[in-house]
């Protein structure tokens, strides 16, 4: 995921505040895929065209257009509804057996048909392979997956898990074709074999070429003729003057707080527009608690006491995101202020000094916090500077920032060298479940070496069981608190989607929602 979110990556800009939003434009009708084509640039890369490997945001943008997942997110719906297949749903009430039924007729883009051997291949390969960067750490409690006949497949859960429906609408439920990939390790060569509605003609360093597939059955209703996304690694000018030029219709992922601001403040001017969405998107300080420094419960505590976020999200994301203070994003059923109760909203140096000399930490705090220039938004450095100088203004640290290429610094991560790090996530699904079981679970994201019995033996086992995701908020409120009070995370800002478009494209509105779903199909020109 890895960290989709890197977590899976998801990943990651700050969105617009809503003063920014000036729209894009009105729904122009359903051109049924007979639509112009769509040039869109992202500074995000797209990591893998392989669902067993791909947990970032990019690759998921491919997944979400290419596959076909059983259930899917409807346009700002947060509960999954079928797709690929007619039905579905747990036939037990311990939500530990759950049974779909697939659509008659069926087709992967190459014509061939798409059976329960397929659906069960892709999660036992998923599974089987188990990649580093892939999405196979959200399938703990996946026993096994039986075929009873062509049309059906039956989940067997080892563990309750209740929001099993909503992890297979994601990206990693997405469906192969079992004659076009092994079984036994990734496909390499860039090419992808899905039944979504679009194919993916070509693949290279530059960009991905997307056409409409004719053989799709689903409850998308495509409203181009193909999209070509362009990639701009990071380079954050470079997407920004492709955009003005004309030479893509939307930017989408990458650009600076300062550009998009500069864009919408001249948007009249230059012919674009910024489109606002909504997004749980969050962004943590991570502790390693194994660390000499950073493991002291006092250094922790007395970094919260002084994380200024209004003032980060003023000077450094120039008002497009919002303070965050729990794990759980606002927006999230479950979300409390459980930072906010503890540590309070302005920095308190005297608390913060208490905190160290309780932990009997005296001198100076000798403190680097690593960064990763831009695969968790491309203010990312320049927010952890100000961090480091909010620290070092209080006189009880001597901290500095270090900023590393991102595979290297995954490797550090894995390896225990840093003790305090940037984690960008972006959710897989819209449930507290997602905030909380990948990062304090088993084999959890972070990487942190934090474990708490009470979380991982008893909320998380207890919420994974209750189907009624509504009924959760006790349970996700003392795994909240209990957070707060061990800071192995520290919450740092949650954002919003958005994309910047040239005048006369449309449909963006409906492509940026907490589903994180960007669905190519309804983008198109007016």
């Amino acid at each position: 995921m890895n960290m989709r979110n890197q977590w899976p990556v998801l990943p990651l800009v700050a969105g617009l505040a809503s003063g920014l939003l000036t729209g894009c434009g009105t729904e122009n009708g359903d051109s049924g895929g007979t639509g112009s084509a769509v040039v869109m640039g992202m500074s995000d890369d797209v990591l893998a065209t392989d669902p067993a490997s791909g947990y970032d945001p990019g690759s998921w943008l491919l997944f979400n257009n290419v596959f076909q997942s059983l259930l899917s997110f409807p346009e700002g719906a947060t509960e999954p509804q079928p797709e690929a297949a007619k039905s579905c749903g747990f036939t037990d009430t311990q939500a530990q057996v759950y049974r779909c039924t697939l659509k008659d007729g069926l087709k992967f883009s190459n014509g061939d048909a798409l059976t329960s051997k397929d659906v069960k291949f892709s999660f036992d390969r998923m599974l089987k392979i188990n990649d580093p960067a892939g999405p196979a750490i959200m399938f703990p409690s996946l026993g096994s997956v039986e075929t009873p006949d062509d049309k059906t497949v039956v989940f067997q859960l080892k563990t309750s898990d209740a929001t099993f429906p909503s992890k297979i609408a994601s990206g990693a439920g997405s469906i192969v074709d079992h004659r076009q990939y092994d079984a036994n390790g990734l496909r390499k060569d860039g090419k992808a074999v899905g039944s979504g509605p679009y194919k993916l003609d070509s693949f290279n360093d530059e960009e991905a070429v997307f056409s409409v597939n004719g053989n799709y059955q689903g409850t998308a209703k495509v409203k181009n003729s193909g999209v070509t996304l362009k990639f701009f690694h990071g380079d954050q000018s470079a997407l920004k003057m492709a955009l003005l030029d004309g030479q893509v219709d939307a930017a989408y992922r990458g650009l600076s707080a300062t550009d998009v601001a500069d864009i919408e403040k001249n948007g009249t001017g230059s012919g674009v527009d910024v489109v606002e969405g909504s997004s749980a998107e969050v962004q943590h300080l991570v502790f390693n608690m194994n660390d000499p420094v950073a493991g002291k419960a006092g250094v922790r505590k007395a970094i919260a006491y002084l994380l200024d976020r209004d003032a980060l999200i003023r000077d450094v994301y120039q008002g497009t995101a919002t303070p965050l203070y729990s794990i759980v994003p606002a927006g999230i059923a479950g979300h409390n202020t459980a930072f906010f109760n503890t540590y309070g909203a302005r920095p308190s140096q005297a608390k913060a000094k208490h905190a160290l000399r309780e932990d009997g930490i005296t001198g100076k705090v000798k403190l680097t916090l690593w960064s990763t220039p831009s695969r968790y938004g491309p203010s990312t450095d320049q927010e952890l500077k100000a961090i480091a100088g909010q620290l070092n203004a209080s006189g009880l640290f001597e901290a500095d920032v270090k900023s590393v290429a991102f595979d290297q610094y995954e490797k550090d991560i894995e390896a225990g060298k840093y003790g305090v790090y940037v984690k960008g996530w972006v959710p897989d699904y819209p449930d507290a479940d997602n905030f909380t079981a990948p990062f304090f679970g088993k084999d959890n994201v972070l990487g942190n070496n934090y474990t708490n019995k009470t979380i991982t033996g008893t909320l998380i086992p207890r919420t994974a069981a209750q189907s009624d995701r509504s009924s959760t908020g006790k349970e996700y409120g003392e795994l909240q608190d209990i957070v707060a009070d061990e800071v192995p995370i520290l919450p740092i800002w949650q954002g919003k989607q958005y994309a910047v478009v040239r005048d006369g494209v449309y449909g963006l509105e409906y492509c940026l929602d907490a589903s994180t779903v960007f669905r190519f199909w309804e983008l198109h020109k007016g």
